[in-house]
């Protein structure tokens, strides 16, 4: 069985992971968020994959205090600390395993005005 499939820039196929280096070097040259709208493009984006990322909440809490209502908007070093950590969490390779094919396989779809975003995943 032939099975592929790209996740965050990897190319799975026949059961190997191999880096998609175009994809993600975009993400890695991603600049910090300079306002509202970049912030929420970010995290909805980081978001969609919070379940692959143990304690998403615990790093993204700074960059989501920024959207509450009567903050500042003041991206300081814990912000881009944030920021910086999700990127990398984004493009490394444990993010992701090989599938078990006996699992039944979920899929998770996000869209925004910008993209839309679909994964394939199951339980491991």
């Amino acid at each position: 069985m032939v099975t592929e499939g790209i996740v965050l820039g990897h190319q799975i196929s026949n059961n190997e992971i191999e880096v998609d280096q175009a994809k993600v070097e975009v993400t890695e040259r991603l600049p910090p968020p300079t306002n509202v709208n970049a912030i929420r493009s970010f995290l909805g984006h980081a978001g969609f994959y919070k379940r692959f990322i143990k304690d998403f909440s615990k790093i993204a809490k700074p960059l989501c205090n920024l959207l509450a209502n009567n903050f500042p908007l003041v991206i300081d070093q814990e912000c881009l600390y944030a920021f910086e950590t999700l990127k990398a969490k984004l493009v490394t390779t444990p993010i992701i395993s090989a599938p078990n094919w006996h699992l039944p396989f979920e899929q998770m779809c996000d869209a925004s005005n910008q993209a839309i975003g679909v994964v394939l995943g199951s339980e491991t």
